[in-house]
């Protein structure tokens, strides 16, 4: 579905996504300042900043991938799936430990890439929406 938006949507969505990704976990970060301890606050920005940072490598992945030239589908497939299993280990290894460390903390990491996820799934529905809904 996504692949038949033009490029320039794409880019935008992300603009998009990043910034009221950052919006949002802002104030998920005022609100867990509010009503939890301090390390979850902390916990919910470490969160958004893994995400942003999974979604930006993401990009240049993908990037480097189409500038590679003419390749069969499954190795681009397998290409991006291994380097995407693998950064989702390392951001799982990183919240386990810091879940082991400080439970306020690991489940503010928890609620930070929850909340950046929720933004970019409704950033996606708002774009295949305005491109007239699902084919």
């Amino acid at each position: 579905m996504l692949e038949n938006l033009p490029t320039s949507t794409l880019a935008r969505l992300l603009r998009r996504t990043t910034l009221s990704a950052v919006l949002v976990g802002a104030g998920g970060t005022i609100v867990a300042l509010a009503i939890a301890p301090p390390l979850a606050a902390v916990g919910v920005v470490l969160g958004v900043v893994l995400a942003l940072a999974n979604l930006r490598l993401l990009d240049r992945q993908a990037a480097r991938v189409e500038l590679s030239g003419e390749q069969r589908r499954r190795a681009v497939r397998r290409q991006i799936g291994g380097r995407t299993a693998g950064r989702l280990a390392v951001v799982t290894a990183i919240v386990l430990a810091s879940l082991w460390l400080s439970v306020p903390l690991g489940l503010g990491i928890v609620s930070g890439l929850v909340l950046y996820q929720v933004v970019f799934v409704l950033n996606v529905l708002r774009v295949v929406a305005r491109q007239g809904g699902p084919e």
